[in-house]
This record gives C-alpha cells, structure tokens and sequence, in this order.
C-alpha cells in the first residue's frame, strides 16, 4: 500500500496502538489489587481501547483484519498481565499482612489520641514482627511485586520508628508550669496537638484514617510551627529550649509525609541497584572466591588459612560498615552474607584442629573413649559442611535430603556418646552439637530462595 495513502482503519489502529503503548508502561509499574482505583481507572481504559479496535471497518481486508487483530490481543494481554499482578498469590499475601498492620493500629492507636499511654512495647513487638515477616515475602524478581513489598515495608518501618520515639520519650514531657511564663500554655496545648497529630500519621500510614490526607496534616504541622514561632520567649532560655524541643518533634514528622510519592520510583524499591546491597554483594562475590579456594584443596588448609582467615575477619569488618538505614531487607541480607563468611571460617578452624590431631599422631596419656568418638563425628561433619558450602540446590532435591539426613544422623549419634562424667568430653560434645545444629541452619538458609 502507498504508504502516502494509507488506509484509514490503519492509521486509527495505529493511533489506538500509541495509546496502548502509554498504557503498557502504567501496566508494568501497577503494584495494587483489584479493589484499588488504579486497578479500575487501567481496566476501564484498556476495555475502551478494545471497543474502538472493535468498531474499526475492516472492510474485509486482510491486512487490516490482521492489524486488528494484533491489536486486540495486545490489549487483550495487557488486561491479563494486570489481573495477574492484582491476584498473584505474593500480592495478596503482601495485602492481608498490611491488613493485620491495619487491624493492630485499629486497635491500639485509639488511646493515642488523648495524648499519653497509648504507645506500648506490645504494640512495638507486633509491628516488628510484621516486618519481619514482610522481608520473607518472594517477589520473584518481579518489578510489580518489589514495588509493593517495598511500599508496604516503607510504610510499617515509618509507623515502627514513630512508635520507637514514643517509647523512648513517651511523648514530650511539659516540664514548666504554666506560671513560668505566659507562652507555655500555648505551647503545652500545642504539644498535646502534636501528640494527636502523631496518631493521625500511624492511622494514616496504616490506611485506616479516611478522614485525614498527607497534604492536610502537613498543612497542620506547618500551622504549628507558625503559631510556635509567634511566640514571644526572649530572655527566658528554659522555655525557649521548650519550644525548640516541640518544633523538633513537629519536624520529625514532616519526613514521613513523602513516603507514598517516593514508594513509586523504581530506585527506591529495587534494592539490587541500593548501595548498600551492591556493596553486601560485592563482598558475596570475593567470599565465593575465596570458598572456592578452600574448596578445591582436599588437605592441609594450614598452609593458606593464615592469611585466608584475616581477609575473611576483614570481609566482616566490612559488613558491620554496611548501612542498612533501618531497612529489614538489607539488614537481612547483611546478616546473612555475615553468617556465610562465618561458616567458612569454622570450617578452616575445624580442619585446621583435625589436621593437628592427625599430625600428633598418638597421644602420651590415653585419650578418654568419649572424647575419641566425638573427634570421629566432627571428622564426619568437616565433610558434610564441605559439601553443604559447595551445594546450590534446592529444598526438593534428593542431594539436600541425603545432607540433612546425614546430618542429623551425626547428631543423634552425638546424643548417644556417654561422657561416662569426663568433663572434657561434655564440653567437647556440646561444642560438636552446636556446630553440627549451625551447619543444618546454614544450609537451611542456602535454600530458603529468600531475596531482596
């Protein structure tokens, strides 16, 4: 076709297709559910394009058969990503642990409101554990499901640290009386304000205040601050410090008023480009080679474990530099490249003692049968963790279960040894017990598939 002439059927097709494009992108960074009005405001859109593909003539004509029909089932896909994402099972388990936040601030954020008393330690607790449990949710490396773990932690951190200030100070103290001067009347019924206007922020960051908005309360935070700087304490440094100390927890405020506009861009939620991780994984990346090391030398690991056992102190030192800005997610994955960096160092500390046992050959005072025993499990355990540090499998595979067993087998054989009263044989077998229970933790959390 004379492309000066085309069709008119394909140019709206075409036009329709640019408005589809627009719409893809909106599709690929929805993190919500069904019951959201963005969900709705897309779907609406997207069913529209579908009725103008529909209307478009065809006239009969192959090739304009064939475009619409392209076009249809791009809409048609887009529709089907979009449900995908509102019900995938890891969205709704986000959801309904954001509905427990919900609940748990429901119920405790009442009494706030009139000011002390309304923050306790078990309320703390319970968001902490929300949290925690946040971080276990998969995402599956999918951008829609980070953005909405990131969003839900970022909100429940804000609400945890709030809750954190309030436990540490319980809320402002008024520490003058009100004869001192005639400013701190205001400023008390300011304070007791504020102390409302923090409950409004956990419900509001919870979702379960629709009477409040962002824009409002920042609008009555500034409001504060413009009636606090009215005042006139000049030359009256305790109530003048008293100010200051309100207009401080008034600011501390302000930073969590942002939260819902920064939870949308993709650098915030995807941790693989946060600094913090590249510099966990940067420091992954040089354990795996030095695991690799060791790995490949069957004996005498004496004769690298010098300098080999200071880098790794040294990988640790690092880790505690690692920021992790109260972030679970990070700080997990900080704990746990910090326990892997310490199941290798145990393993060269444990091969280094059999290797010295070995090269000592038989001691001069008879060794207790206990104490032999237990010295024949750790041998056994020195190659079940060699192994568990060189396994990348999964939970399912037989290679985990053949581990595990063996494992626990070296435990109950452990169980079993009669110290017969020798000391050195009890303390020698709670040590072997404990290091036997670590390797089992550690290639538990190798095949975890946790993420960030």
């Amino acid at each position: 076709m004379d492309m000066g002439n085309q069709h008119a059927s394909i140019t709206a097709l075409q036009e329709i297709q640019r408005k589809v494009k627009d719409l893809e992108h909106n599709v690929a960074s929805f993190s919500g559910i069904q019951s959201d009005p963005e969900y709705k405001k897309l779907e609406k859109a997207l069913t529209k394009q579908l009725f103008e593909i529909e209307s478009i003539d065809t006239e009969g004509k192959g090739n304009i058969q064939q475009a619409r029909r392209r076009a249809t089932e791009e809409v048609e896909r887009l529709i089907r990503e979009l449900e995908k994402t509102a019900n995938h099972p890891c969205r709704l388990e986000i959801e309904n642990i954001f509905k427990e936040v919900q609940n748990l601030v429901a119920q405790q954020i009442g009494p706030v409101y009139g000011g002390r008393g309304g923050i306790t330690e078990e309320f703390e607790e319970g968001i902490q554990n929300i949290l925690m449990r946040l971080t276990q949710v998969k995402t599956q490396g999918k951008a829609s499901l980070r953005k909405a773990r990131y969003r839900t932690l970022t909100k429940v951190l804000a609400i945890q640290e709030i809750l954190e200030n309030c436990l540490k100070q319980q809320v402002l103290a008024l520490p003058l009386s009100t004869d001192a001067h005639p400013s701190i009347s205001k400023i008390n019924t300011v304070m007791c304000e504020v102390n409302k206007a923090r409950a409004s922020l956990i419900a509001l960051l919870a979702g379960v205040n629709e009477c409040e908005t962002y824009r409002h309360l920042s609008c009555v935070l500034s409001g504060f601050i413009a009636e606090l700087d009215a005042l006139d304490v000049s030359g009256h440094t305790d109530v003048r410090t008293y100010r200051r100390e309100v207009v401080e927890e008034i600011n501390s405020l302000f930073k969590y008023l942002d939260i819902e506009e920064e939870a949308h861009f993709t650098s915030a939620y995807d941790l693989a480009k946060n600094q913090s991780i590249v510099q966990i994984e940067v420091i992954r990346k040089r354990l795996a080679e030095i695991k690799a090391r060791l790995l490949e030398r069957q004996s005498n690991v004496s004769e690298i474990h010098l300098g080999t056992k200071s880098e790794l102190q040294s990988l640790i030192a690092q880790l505690d530099e690692v920021s992790v800005d109260k972030n679970p997610c990070i700080r997990e994955a900080r704990r746990r490249a910090v326990v892997e960096v310490q199941t290798v160092i145990a393993y060269i500390d444990l091969r280094e003692a059999l290797e010295r046992r070995h090269n000592l050959g038989n001691p001069v005072n008879p060794e207790h049968p206990s104490h032999i025993a237990i010295w024949r499990v750790l041998g056994n355990l020195s190659e079940l963790q060699r192994e568990v540090l060189s396994f990348d499998g999964r939970r399912a595979d037989k290679n985990y279960m053949r581990l595990e067993e063996l494992l626990t087998k070296q435990l109950l054989l452990l169980d079993a040894i009669d110290s017969q009263g020798d000391d050195r044989s009890k303390i020698a077998r709670k040590q072997a017990v404990k290091f036997a229970n670590n390797i089992l933790s550690y290639l538990d959390m190798k095949t975890d598939e946790w993420e960030y």
